[in-house]
Formats: structure tokens, C-alpha cells, sequence
């Protein structure tokens, strides 16, 4: 398979030039680019009603893994490749990568196969934490993405475009992450060039993974392009306790303030401190029974061997790197007004595009 791939690579990219091709910043041509190559994951009539690529040629398609993920391999004449992955379909399946939504270590191993364990080293720090139905998705796709990024280098290609929009989005974010992590370990060549756009992307972890996201794609390798009418990216809900904050930090002393205080101060201050702080810590704990333990036995009927992880003690999600914010103006409400029942019609396709061709 991989000599097939490399061949059809040199014949849709005849023209192997020198030197890297892409270029930091964010391009509005570059972007709406990709917005078509994510939009041909549609049916065919949503495929048709949107304008096709024109720098690309599809190279490859996978099969469908894990919770219902599949990507697309394009090229270009210009030696650049896109990396462009499906998001949330109508089958259930996919809907359970987004619900099981508690987090995990963002460095660390998951089983996800009876055969297969997959570790991965999203961000360094010990605090960072991350979705784990997306990274259950983000194992899968890796398996098969990998590979493909060796043979378009043995091709040539050294410049790659990440893309994912809605749930793609928010697993772009762990594989933009997951390729770097293997390029440290030099597993995947140094000299390769990614570059991300995450749209219409939900909250992928919590602020330390964020910070990590943001460093490692600063200067202009990473964006997240959101439509400010739309829902999807501002999920999922976010819950911050006491124990979300850095280690120093004035919190983490106040129960032992409180115990020097004198007796009617102690009990008013102590009163006032747990309705403050264990209502989030209650509402995080039922986050993750529900929407990790329980959705988890979902999933291994879905997956033959999976095993839940241990969870990270958190659900402080985050809007997570560089934001390009697609404005919603009054124009754009005459064309795409609010719905009760198209809770969808400020996130596919289309009205993102609309508002891109209005930026400067």
C-alpha cells in the first residue's frame, strides 16, 4: 500500500520544488481552501451545493475506525499535502466520541484494542488533561495517518495542512499535538512542516494543555476559525474547582486561614467557603460518573477490548489557540437566522465560508 500511495503522490505532485511552501499566518485563501476539502466528507448533496477544491487532488481515503473517524489524504502540484478529518456524522457512534467527555492525562498510554495500546504525549506538564473520547478517535486515525505521512515524505512532500472541522476540529487539535510529540521523538522527520486550522473546533482539555497547544503553534502554525453564532464551540461545558488553579495561588491556603480565625468568624468563613467550592466540585465529580464511567461501557461495546483509563479529577475545558473569530453580523442573520430546529445552521459548512469571503 505504501509504494501504490507514494506512486499516485508523484504523479499528482509532478512538480517537486524546493524549500517549504507554507507559510505562517493566517491565509484566508489557504482556509477556505480547506473548508472545501472538509466539506466533500458530505453526502453527495451536500457535496455538490459547495464549491469543489481547486489547489488539491484527493489522494486517499480510510476506512472507517474507532468511533465511527475516517480521514482524507490531498495533494497539491506544490508538493503540500492536507491531512482533513471527518467530523460528527448522523450514526450514533460518532455521537459517543463527543459524549464521552471526561478527561484524561494528556501524556500517558490508552488501551484501545484488545491488541493495541496506544501512548502518546500530548503536552509535558502533569496538570494538562484532554478529552478522551476524541483521543480514542485522534489513536485510531493516527494508526493509519502515520504511515501515510512517511510516504509522502519519500515523495517529496515536507509541508503539511492539518484540518478538521466541528468534531474533526477538536481532534486536529491532539493530532497537531500527537505529530509534534513525534517529531521530538524522531519518529516522524524534523523537517516536516504542519500547520493547523481547526474549525468550528469544540474545547479540546483544560488550560494546561492549551498553553502547551498555543506554544507549540504560535507564530502563526495553528488556528481555531469560529463563527461567533455558533453553539459547537463553545462545548464542551466547562466546570473550574479550586483545584483547576496552579499550584500557587491563594486558594489553596484558605481552609487553614479559616481554622485561625476565631470561632464565630471560623464558622461563617468556613460556611462561606463550601458553598463557594464544593458545589463545582460536585458538579465535576457527576461530569465525569456520567460522562466517563458510564458512557465508557458504551464505548466498550463499541470497541472489542477497549479499557477505560483512569480519569483526570477535571472538566475545566477551554477554547484552545490562535482564534480567528468569524463576526456574525446583521447581514449574516438575514441569510442564516436563529433556529429552535436547525440547532446546525450556524455550523456546517456554508456559513463559515460566508463569513471567511467577508474578511479582509
Amino acid at each position: 500500500m505504501k509504494s501504490t500511495l507514494t506512486i499516485f503522490v508523484l504523479l499528482v505532485c509532478p512538480y517537486l520544488l524546493v524549500g517549504q511552501k507554507l507559510k505562517p499566518g493566517f491565509d484566508k485563501a489557504e482556509y477556505i481552501e480547506m473548508l472545501k476539502i472538509s466539506a466533500q466528507f458530505g453526502d453527495s448533496t451536500y457535496v455538490n451545493s459547495f464549491p469543489t477544491p481547486q489547489q488539491f487532488k484527493l489522494a486517499y481515503r480510510s476506512p472507517t475506525v474507532g468511533l465511527e473517524n475516517k480521514w482524507d489524504l490531498w495533494t497539491s502540484p506544490q508538493s503540500v499535502a492536507v491531512l482533513s478529518l471527518r467530523g460528527t456524522t448522523a450514526n450514533s457512534v460518532s455521537w459517543l466520541s463527543n459524549f464521552y467527555a471526561a478527561m484524561v492525562p494528556a501524556k500517558g498510554s490508552i488501551q484501545i484494542s484488545d491488541k493495541e495500546n496506544f501512548t502518546y504525549e500530548l503536552a509535558a506538564d502533569p496538570k494538562a488533561a484532554v478529552h478522551v473520547g476524541w483521543l480514542v478517535s485522534m489513536a485510531f486515525l493516527a494508526k493509519d495517518i502515520v504511515p501515510k505521512i512517511d510516504s509522502c515524505y519519500r515523495a517529496g512532500i515536507k509541508d503539511i495542512l492539518i484540518m478538521g472541522h466541528s468534531q474533526g476540529g477538536a481532534i486536529a487539535f491532539l493530532l497537531t499535538s500527537h505529530l509534534k510529540n513525534l517529531q521530538k521523538q524522531a519518529k516522524i522527520p524534523a523537517d516536516i512542516r504542519f500547520k493547523t486550522y481547526c474549525s468550528a473546533g469544540p474545547k479540546p482539555g483544560n488550560l494546561y494543555y492549551a498553553y502547551e497547544y498555543e506554544a507549540a503553534t504560535q507564530n502563526g502554525w495553528g488556528y481555531n476559525v469560529v463563527n461567533s453564532a455558533d453553539w459547537v464551540p463553545e462545548v464542551p461545558f466547562s466546570i473550574q474547582t479550586i483545584n483547576d488553579v496552579n499550584t500557587t495561588n491563594p486558594f489553596k491556603g484558605a481552609p487553614a486561614m479559616i481554622k485561625k480565625q476565631k470561632l464565630p468568624q471560623r464558622i461563617v468563613l468556613k460556611y462561606i467557603y463550601n458553598q463557594l467550592s464544593k458545589p463545582a466540585l460536585k458538579a465535576q465529580q457527576n461530569y465525569q460518573k456520567y460522562m466517563g464511567k458510564l458512557a465508557a461501557k458504551t464505548v466498550q461495546k463499541n470497541l472489542n477490548g477497549y479499557v477505560a483509563p483512569a480519569y483526570y479529577n477535571s472538566s475545566d475545558y477551554v477554547r484552545t489557540g490562535t482564534t480567528i473569530v468569524l463576526l456574525a453580523d446583521d447581514d449574516y442573520f438575514k441569510k442564516y437566522p436563529n433556529s429552535e430546529e436547525k440547532i446546525f445552521v450556524h455550523h456546517f459548512h456554508p456559513p463559515y465560508l460566508y463569513l471567511t469571503e467577508k474578511l479582509p
